[in-house]
């Protein structure tokens, strides 16, 4: 067996939200570079390691020298490389030089057909490559592929890396590998905790690595199992507490980053501080301090909260202390602006959105919110909800913007708007839309509750995708910086899910009147709409329905989306019936027909001039499914209406074999296309059953 490699970059203090990340791509890369060299076979195991100031990875199995390679390499046509006497030409002779190949080695070149050209190929043994060789050239190249923003230098040298480096290991097995990377050399000296290590360590080996820091450096060097042990001890101090932790993932990923030896404490603040909503509270202590705020059996914040720190000590008590201390001032921080902000009322400040800029093409922040006003309450009146409520919290959605809190905490926008709302009085309807109106805020986020929350909630969403599609503001490829596939997502979810009997063009189309003439220069209705039902496509899609199904029923453009999951389920339905293959593939040839004819020649089907058996029976099988699959759409009852269109199979077959639509005469061939398209028609209803055809 193989030993195994080790590679250790030490710094200084990493950057905590990326240190996962980066230990994870150097890794990656550094296999990816010794696996190109043959060193270690692809697809092998690995581990990375990633601390405040360290990057690592061991790689067992590697090794010293690759084996010997042989490769294959064209050379050229043989009618170029040779002259017409048969010998090297000036171009070969070139080439060969530059590769470094003596050319009487042409004699040994092997011809073989490439295309259609006859060509010379040359075979040549390749001495693997020296792990002393690319190991310092692996790392470094490793390095310059990390996902880092802005690069330092250190000291007099010109090195480039996120954060000063201070030391190189490189060991396979019991030996240092040599090699240099940002100027340092390679060594086996490497170092633990800044407060708790015994001093420098020095490696026997590569495969000591992880347990020597452990116990001489006081370092755990694994991420994941320096997160898994800091979860442990979160929730064992939580359980002894009887509360339970307010989650937050990137939380613990970023204080693991900011730890090598972690060690949890519990903190304490005063109780006065709690009559300040919790959120913010939350937030200030989450966000600045790095706390992990506790929760009682109900939800409630108690004015407890657990601590992670980097020192193990007999008597915390100076940490614990010293955190307290730190703490107070950003709560007292929280209950002053919580204080003023209540001193005036959500609507006095709407004056102060005016001076505010949305877009500059689209106006102030006072304008957008005269247009949310417009626009919630004639959602609201499609719903039937009460209008002026709905009018009120668009009206007053926008206004905690401009309060301290929010201006310290832009997080807390819509939540200490409502606050502010219940405070001033307003109606608990009112509070709770101007809360949930940004909901759904991300993927699987909860969708606003009742018909005003969504009047508020679809408005702010429909005026910011109608007017930056107004403006030309679409988003490209990865970018999107106004949050419009977000706003998209958003407003089919609330639509599907609630779900709400509206449709999503007469919404468009209210949107775009609350705009001043000559403010949207771009067209908006058919473009935005084909945005929303390619970002519904993905919708569905992760919703686990089948892509043609999907495609089926999104070919009919449908505009009402609540019904969109009904007509999904119909087409499963109708695919599992025998009947479904032969109609979709029928139906798909019925569409080739009528899309090649020309539309004026195409008439209403006439019964007196139906001549053949098969067509008339096709005919008296459309007049009778056409009021049965109208009344089942008209009732959302898609199943049924597909389940009956399966039952004229019989008919659509014999047509096609007895019955030859393109005939000569014109009259009869209008006929019968007009018969096709009376057909397709009710085929069509639920969705375009061709998409369903192989």
């Amino acid at each position: 067996m193989n030993p195994t490699l080790l590679v250790e970059l030490l710094t200084e203090e990493l950057p905590p939200k990326a240190l996962a990340r980066l230990g994870e791509v150097f890794a990656a890369q550094i296999h990816s570079g010794l696996v190109e060299r043959k060193l270690v076979a692809a697809g092998s195991d690995y581990r990375w390691f990633a601390t405040p100031r360290r990057l690592a990875i061991e790689v067992p199995g590697v090794l010293a020298v690759a084996p010997d390679a042989t490769v294959v390499e064209k050379i050229m046509p043989v009618a170029v490389a040779l002259d017409a006497a048969g010998q090297p030409s000036p171009a070969l002779l070139k080439k060969l030089a530059a590769k470094g190949i003596a050319a009487s080695e042409v004699a040994k070149f092997e011809k073989r057909m490439d295309g259609k050209s006859e060509t010379f190929f040359y075979e040549a043994s390749v001495k693997g490559a020296r792990l002393d060789d690319v190991l310092g050239g692996i790392v470094s190249d490793a390095l310059k592929k990390l996902p880092i923003p802005k690069l330092m230098r250190w000291g007099d040298s010109d090195h480039q890396f996120v954060r000063p480096v201070h030391g190189l290991v490189l060991l396979r097995g019991d030996r240092v590998v040599p090699g240099e990377v940002l100027g340092l050399t390679s060594g086996r000296v490497t170092r633990g905790h800044r407060f708790l290590s015994s001093g420098e360590i020095t490696l026997a080996s590569a495969e000591s690595y992880e347990e020597a820091l452990r116990t001489q450096g006081k370092v755990v060097a694994s991420f994941a199992e320096r997160r898994a042990s800091i979860e442990q001890q979160l929730a064992a101090r939580a359980q002894e507490l009887g509360a339970t932790i307010n989650r937050a993932d990137g939380l613990l990923d970023e204080v693991t980053a900011l730890v090598e030896w972690p060690v949890v404490y519990v903190g304490e603040f005063e109780a006065e501080y709690l009559e300040v909503p919790q959120e913010c509270l939350i937030l200030t202590m989450q966000q600045n301090q790095k706390y992990f705020p506790l929760l009682d059996a109900a939800g409630k914040l108690i004015n407890k909260f657990l601590i992670v720190s980097n020192m193990a000590v007999a008597d915390p008590k100076h940490i614990v202390g010293g955190n307290a201390r730190v703490v107070r001032p950003r709560l007292s921080d929280a209950r002053f602006f919580f204080n003023q902000d209540r001193k005036a009322t959500l609507a006095s400040r709407l004056e102060r959105l005016g001076s505010v800029v949305y877009h500059n093409k689209l106006g102030s922040l006072l304008a957008r919110v005269d247009r949310l006003e417009a626009l919630a309450q004639k959602i609201a009146v499609r719903l039937s909800a009460n209008a002026s409520l709905a009018a009120r919290a668009a009206r007053l959605a926008k206004a905690d913007l401009v309060t301290d809190m929010v201006g310290e905490f832009p997080e807390l926008q819509g939540i200490m708007g409502r606050y502010y709302a219940l405070h001033d009085g307003e109606d608990a309807a009112v509070a709770d839309a101007i809360q949930s109106h940004y909901q759904p805020r991300f993927a699987g986020d909860a969708l606003p509750a009742g018909n005003i929350a969504c009047a508020a909630a679809l408005a702010d969403k429909l005026d910011a995708l109608t007017g930056f599609f107004g403006i030309g503001q679409i988003p490209t490829g990865d970018k999107d910086p106004f949050g419009l596939r977000r706003a998209a997502l958003g407003v089919l979810r609330i639509l599907m899910e609630s779900p709400l009997p509206l449709d999503l063009a007469d919404l468009i189309a209210d949107a775009q009147a609350g705009f001043v003439p000559g403010v949207l220069t771009q067209p908006v209705s058919e473009p935005l709409l084909d945005f929303m039902l390619d970002r519904l496509r993905g919708l569905l899609r992760d919703a686990g329905y089948a892509q043609d199904a999907v495609e089926a029923v999104l070919a009919q453009r449908p505009t009402r989306i609540d019904r969109v999951p009904a007509r999904l389920d119909a087409v499963r339905d109708f695919q599992r019936l025998p009947e479904a293959e032969a109609l979709a593939a029928a139906n798909k040839r019925i569409g080739n027909i009528l899309r090649k004819a020309d539309p004026a020649a195409i008439a209403e089907p006439d019964l007196a001039l139906l001549q053949e058996l098969a067509e008339k029976a096709l005919f008296e099988r459309v007049l009778l499914l056409a009021p049965q699959v109208q009344s089942f759409v008209a009732n959302e009852d898609y199943a049924a209406a597909l389940k009956v269109l399966a039952s004229v199979r019989a008919e659509v077959d014999r047509f096609f074999e007895d019955v030859m639509v393109m005939a000569e005469e014109p009259l009869l061939r209008a006929n019968r296309l007009g018969l096709l398209r009376a057909l397709s028609a009710q085929l069509n209803a639920v969705a375009d059953l061709s998409r369903l055809a192989a």
